[in-house]
């Protein structure tokens, strides 16, 4: 492991550059601003919900953007690397590394308080969610920062969204893309200017709360053959990490919207926004099972949506609003689902 007194691996500087004195902000920082950021990145296996970390790289910043110290791991994923012609790390290079359970402490304490910020964050959340569950531990996160999200609040004339271009547009030099070290300060370099910038717009930023995982189940995905030794996609990286799942066609018509206060009903389509403490595809199964349709956006047609981050400006969470579509939190679905309503006969039946 590395820390904020140690050069990395391939001999170069982690350090940020000072910050000239005028580029500094100066005038007042908007109150409701986090008190300090963990920027992120973790390189892993694949992209898969049973896949593995193989390194991990914090940059702990104050509340203005400040680096305060920085740390980075391998992490030995006792199973193949995945793509190392992507992130670089073979299965000898992690044979000698810590298990997740034995950085998990100083992970944590770095990661406790503040708010995580990554590129694509809900991808990189996700990985150390779920690897704290296997380790029954929870993460310390309650918090997150997307940078892609800021960029897009901020409007910055962008090409598009990958963390290279972000780093272009504020000058920032990559020197060795995914590694997680680098790939951390680069994006660190980068968050400053942009939360100066919110800063002073004293624009929202968009924070997302994050749920720990509660109730895990490590099942194997299985996976395309498409991709390689380790079906693993090429050019997939670093954007939809969650494989399409082919779900059963729900049997039942649809009975309209749920009626809070009232019992759901088998055919009710639901859809769910953001973290759940039960994984996902376990809340997903248990309400196919009960005869529920798991819907994958909302519509006119969606009788209810899931979400315990009810003041988020997801996508979902815009539509239902504009639908009036009922919302409710993972808690209330859960009990909910001891008790649904069979579907009404068909006419005739």
């Amino acid at each position: 492991m590395l820390d904020d007194t140690t050069a990395r691996t391939d001999g170069t500087s982690a350090h940020l550059p000072a910050q000239p004195a005028d580029a500094r902000p100066t005038a007042g920082w908007p109150a409701g601003y986090p008190d300090g950021y963990a920027v992120v990145d973790v390189e892993t296996t694949g992209l898969a919900r049973d896949d593995r970390i193989v390194s991990a790289a914090v940059y702990r910043l104050d509340s203005r953007g400040e680096v305060e110290d920085h740390w980075y791991t391998l992490v030995n994923p006792q199973r193949d690397p995945g793509p190392t012609w992507i992130h670089g790390l073979t299965s000898e290079a992690l044979a000698d590394a810590p298990l997740f359970e034995e950085i998990a402490d100083e992970l944590a304490a770095r990661l406790r308080d503040r708010v995580l910020v990554a590129h694509n964050a809900i991808f990189d959340w996700s990985m150390i969610a779920r690897e704290y569950a296997r380790a029954r531990r929870e993460a310390p996160v309650r918090r997150r920062l997307c940078t892609i999200a800021l960029s897009k609040t901020l409007a910055l004339p962008l090409p598009n969204h990958k963390l290279e271009s972000l780093a272009a547009h504020y000058g920032v030099v990559q020197e060795h893309a995914h590694h997680a070290l680098d790939d951390a300060r680069v994006l660190a370099e980068a968050f400053r200017p942009a939360l100066r910038l919110a800063a002073s717009r004293e624009a929202r930023l968009p924070l997302l709360a994050c749920q720990p995982l509660s109730e895990w189940s490590d099942r194997i995905v299985p996976r395309s053959s498409s991709g390689g030794s380790s079906g693993y996609r090429s050019g997939s990286y670093g954007r939809s990490w969650r494989p399409a799942r082919k779900r059963p066609a729900c049997p039942y018509p649809n009975p309209g919207r749920y009626e809070p206060g009232g019992r759901l009903v088998q055919g009710m389509r639901v859809a769910i926004s953001g973290d759940t403490s039960v994984d996902r595809e376990l809340l997903e199964d248990r309400a196919i099972e009960a005869g529920l349709h798991i819907a994958t956006s909302v519509s006119r047609l969606t009788s209810l949506l899931v979400t315990n981050d009810p003041e988020a400006d997801t996508s979902k969470l815009v539509k239902a609003r504009s639908f009036g579509t009922p919302v409710i939190d993972e808690a209330a679905f859960s009990q909910l689902l001891q008790d649904v309503q069979e579907a009404a006969p068909a006419p005739g039946g």
